[in-house]
Order: C-alpha cells, then sequence, then structure tokens
C-alpha cells in the first residue's frame, strides 16, 4: 500500500472525511499546522476527529506568523519516506517552508487547492503567488476554474488533475426532489409560516454578503421567508434588518447540528449564497443534494462549476442587490421540483467516495 503524506491547517469535517475514506486505498498520514483550540471562527462542535482511517500529527507550532502558525518539526516528517507528498494551499508559513524544503531536496510534491478566483492585485503580489504556486511539481484542481487560476499562477496545465471537491458521502445525496407537500410538512414542524423559504448558511461576516441578501429582500413579496442560519448576528446585521422593515419575514438562525440543518435544508424552496468571495463555498454542494435550486455570485467557484443558470439555479454578479432579488423571483416562479433534480443530477458525482477514489488513482499512477 502506497504511504501519502498531506499537510493541511485543521481538522474541519470534510477533510477529515475525506482522509477516512482515501486511508480504504493507500496509507494515509496528516499533518496539521493549527490546533482546534486556536480557530476561534468556528463553534467548538464544527470539528471532527475522523474514524481512524489514516494518521493524525499534530505539529507543533514554533512562531506565529500574521496569525498564522510555523511549524518547524514539519521538516522532520518530510524526510520520511513518502511515495507522495500533497501540500494543502501555499500560502501559510508552515506550507511555504515545506515547500522550500522539498524543492532544496528536490523532492516532487503535490500541490492541492480547494479552489481560487484571478482577481487584480498588484504586480508584486501576482510575482510572489507565481512563485509559490510553481514550486510543486503536479497539482490537484477542484475543476475548470480553479485549474485557470492555477496556470494563471504558474502551474503547467498538463501537470494538472482534476477531482470532484466535496462534503458529501453518497447517502448523503436524495434520492429525488422533496415535492411541495413534503415541505409544506416540514414547515409547519419548524415553524416556518411564509409561502416560500430561501435558506442561506454562514457566518455573519462581509465576506458572506448577508447585507446585499437583505437589500435584495426589499424587493421580494412579503410571503418570502429568509432564513439565515450558522452564528449569531451581529448587531450591525440586527439593526440593518430594522431599518429595512424586514423584521417580519427575515430571520436570523444561530448554529444548528446537522440533523436540525438538514430539516430547514429539506423545507426551503431555494438556497442563497450572495458571497463576495468563496474560494469553492461546500454549502453550495450541500443545497444541491438536498435537490435545492441554489443562487449565488460570480466570485464564487462552486457556483461557476454546479450551478447552470435556469437550469439548476443561477450565477449573479457580486453586491448586485437588483439581479439577486429579480433571479429570487425567477427560481421562486418556476418549477422547484424540475430545478431540484437538475441540482440533484449535478451533485451526484460529487461524493467524498469519488474525490478519495480521483486521488488514490492519481497518486497510484503517479500522475
Amino acid at each position: 500500500m502506497k504511504r501519502v503524506l498531506f499537510l493541511t491547517n485543521f481538522p474541519s469535517p470534510y477533510r477529515v472525511h475525506f482522509f477516512d475514506e482515501l486511508g480504504k486505498y493507500l496509507d494515509v498520514t496528516v499533518l496539521y499546522s493549527d490546533r482546534v483550540e486556536d480557530i476561534t471562527h468556528r463553534n467548538a462542535q464544527w470539528f471532527e476527529a475522523g474514524q481512524g482511517g489514516f494518521h493524525p500529527v499534530q505539529l507543533k507550532q514554533t512562531a506565529k506568523i500574521r496569525d498564522e502558525f510555523l511549524c518547524m518539526d514539519v521538516i522532520s516528517w518530510l524526510n520520511k519516506e513518502f511515495d507522495a507528498i500533497v501540500i494543502g494551499g501555499y500560502s501559510s508559513p508552515t506550507a511555504i517552508l515545506a515547500m522550500a524544503w522539498l524543492r532544496l531536496r528536490r523532492i516532487p510534491f503535490y500541490m492541492e487547492v480547494d479552489g481560487g478566483l484571478v482577481r487584480q492585485e498588484s504586480k508584486w503580489k501576482f510575482l510572489v503567488k507565481k512563485t509559490l504556486v510553481s514550486m510543486a511539481d503536479r497539482w490537484l484542481s477542484t475543476g475548470f476554474f480553479t485549474t485557470r487560476y492555477l496556470v494563471h499562477y504558474g502551474a503547467k496545465e498538463d501537470r494538472v488533475q482534476n477531482y470532484p471537491f466535496s462534503s458529501l458521502y453518497e447517502k448523503d445525496i436524495l434520492e429525488a426532489a422533496l415535492c411541495p407537500e413534503e415541505k409544506g410538512a416540514l414547515r409547519r414542524e419548524l415553524g416556518l409560516p411564509e409561502k416560500h423559504v430561501v435558506l442561506a448558511i454562514g457566518q455573519f461576516i462581509h465576506r458572506k454578503g448577508f447585507d446585499v441578501l437583505l437589500h435584495a429582500a426589499q424587493s421580494l413579496p412579503k410571503d418570502v421567508g429568509i432564513y439565515i442560519v450558522g452564528g449569531e448576528a451581529t448587531e450591525e446585521y440586527r439593526k440593518l434588518r430594522e431599518e429595512l422593515g424586514l423584521q417580519d419575514n427575515v430571520h436570523f438562525l444561530g448554529f444548528q447540528k446537522k440533523e436540525r440543518l438538514a430539516e430547514f435544508y429539506k423545507a426551503a424552496d431555494l438556497f442563497v449564497l450572495p458571497t463576495r468571495e468563496d474560494i469553492w463555498g461546500l454549502v453550495i454542494n450541500e443545497a444541491l443534494a438536498y435537490g435545492l435550486p441554489a443562487i449565488t455570485t460570480d466570485r464564487c467557484v462552486a457556483g461557476l462549476e454546479l450551478i447552470e443558470d435556469g437550469v439548476n439555479g443561477y450565477v449573479v454578479p457580486v453586491e448586485n442587490a437588483d439581479a439577486l432579488a429579480e433571479k429570487i423571483n425567477a427560481v421562486l416562479s418556476d418549477d422547484l421540483q424540475r430545478m431540484g433534480e437538475a441540482s440533484l443530477r449535478k451533485i451526484r458525482p460529487y461524493t467524498l467516495e469519488n474525490m478519495a477514489k480521483t486521488h488514490a488513482e492519481i497518486f497510484e499512477s503517479g500522475r
């Protein structure tokens, strides 16, 4: 069985589940540069330890550089014998140290990124990114737009391998979209009184763009309920809701456990992620897996890869409340079950099982 070493930041559930699945094919060791207790932007219930399918290693934190950790002991692991080494990302101090050491020793390695969007930036930033991305020998990409990003920063396109990025097991994807009667029953159980339910999930931070969603809600019928789930709403968002007169149909809900969150997904008609930037956006995968049409922005890689306009949702320009409202109305007046079935067809290949199998095939072949 081939031995593979991964360097990543912290044990997020989707990564832990992936490593467990990959462990069915390969001997997997995972180095973490961050400790769970250091991650303040996530609810503690979000993290998972895994099912024992891989070997987790918590690196020792030598120093902190701009809120990220440098772990010098990563070098001792890079000196061990592995058939493949994968560096997750390229910008953390530990990742940069690892890549520099591997290049110095002429040890080939893969760079894996969850996504990426080319943006306008200074020439200096571009050159730094290009230098770092170019250090790898091969690259693992989540799809067309991520590959375009990697090539922009120096990756060799013929050495980029795509994989289906996901947080979902096959069993997590519904067999069929729920009918209106089933959704109605769920809404009564959850106490959702509106005719239509629009769901959004994420933290109340500027990047997620929930302020844009609130502005869009002004142009929606009052029988459309907006439910934003995932964290404690800040005073800024509560004040904005009040100023816009949306207290009756815009609802802020805190962190929900996975089982409870599933009920909201099933009860909703539409999922919206009005993000200003998500290098992927796994909530889009989750929404499609529950048979929902989805709307997001052109700064969300998952949306660009998984949403087809008018088929299973829409991709709208970033920070455009009018366009967002228009497409919400368009979806809610369309055949929701048809769009939900299209979402299910699109998301079925995006499973942890397929993600692990694809990685295993890449490492086994040495591509």
